[in-house]
């Protein structure tokens, strides 16, 4: 790679940024992030990145405000250090899921962080399946949509699921599980279901045919894990198997990885963009998107097309 490329990481993912790093053949580069008593952060870059182009990894997971804040202040330490130009690789974008008022007196706090980074002086953002992918829009500087679908996809066909059918848990996911289904040769199914509250779902409808078969519930990212137990067992008084679910993003908050020890869960599929608890179920299995993020950041400063990086273009 270029000499004049620099990779730091922000606190959230380091195990992420080094795989990124071996896999360019760069080197991680030193940053000091340290807290004042008070809770300040504090950024001090421990070499020299005049006239570089620095990419910087932070997922936006827990504790999300403190994350924020902290690439916030790394990036306005890089822009006053004379980077050239200040890349931010955000792998979990957080607070995507507020991306629109579905009632009055909401925010659009999607767009408040877009607005943010840019003030910032983010010159370009790289991450992975966009709660909303619409949210792109929300910057006026370039956005790298990335997706784990083919890397997903992969590994579902490795396994040689007998009878598959992909479920989609709500409307919201039925164009990513029609592209699965496509992927996977198989038929897809879409869950109807209505929220009484934050992350409370109710299922109501199953639209297509899942009695005897194996589910594969593909989801962009699983929090308290409520919403998939209870797709999971309206499935199963459906007649269907076992269930794989898949999801881009595993947040896992509070005892979602315990709820999700659940008898007719076969499998959980994420990716590595947030770091994973080492106590987790036997049943979790991680897949890595650093290679993706390694080619994308080769792309983007040797110059070529991030389409490349999917076998559907159009995703």
């Amino acid at each position: 790679m270029q000499h004049k490329l620099r990779i730091f990481s922000g606190s959230s993912n380091p195990v992420l940024t080094e795989k990124i790093c071996d896999m360019l053949g760069a080197e991680l580069g030193s940053v000091k992030l340290s807290r004042f008593k008070s809770g300040e952060i504090y950024v001090n870059y421990e070499e020299s990145i005049r006239n570089c182009d620095v990419f910087l990894v932070q997922s936006l997971s827990h504790p999300i405000n403190e994350l924020f804040v902290e690439l916030l202040v790394m990036i306005d330490a890089a822009k006053r250090a004379s980077a050239r130009t200040v890349n931010i690789i955000v792998p979990y974008y957080g607070y995507a899921r507020q991306e629109r008022k579905s009632a009055p007196r909401e925010p659009i706090t999607a767009k408040m962080v877009a607005d943010v980074l840019t003030t910032a002086g983010a010159n370009r953002v790289i991450t992975v399946d966009l709660h909303a992918p619409a949210i792109q829009g929300f910057f006026n500087i370039p956005v790298d949509h990335l997706t784990a679908l083919d890397l997903i996809s992969g590994h579902l066909k490795s396994l040689q699921i007998d009878r598959p059918v992909i479920v989609s848990p709500d409307a919201g996911r039925a164009s990513t599980a029609e592209k699965l289904a496509n992927h996977l040769d198989s038929p897809f199914a879409i869950m109807i279901k209505k929220r009484p509250a934050h992350n409370e779902s109710v299922i109501t409808h199953v639209i297509g045919d899942v009695k005897g078969r194996t589910p594969i519930i593909i989801e962009d990212l699983i929090d308290t894990g409520s919403t998939i137990v209870n797709v999971v067992e309206g499935l199963k008084e459906r007649g269907a198997s076992e269930a794989i679910v898949c999801a881009t993003h595993g947040l896992f908050s509070g005892d979602a990885l315990q709820r999700l020890d659940h008898p007719h869960i076969r499998e959980i599929v994420v990716t590595d963009s947030i770091a994973i608890p080492e106590a987790r179920p036997e049943n979790l299995h991680i897949l890595t998107i650093a290679p993706m993020l390694a080619r994308a950041t080769r792309i983007i400063i040797e110059g070529g097309s991030i389409a490349t990086l999917f076998k559907d273009a159009g995703v």
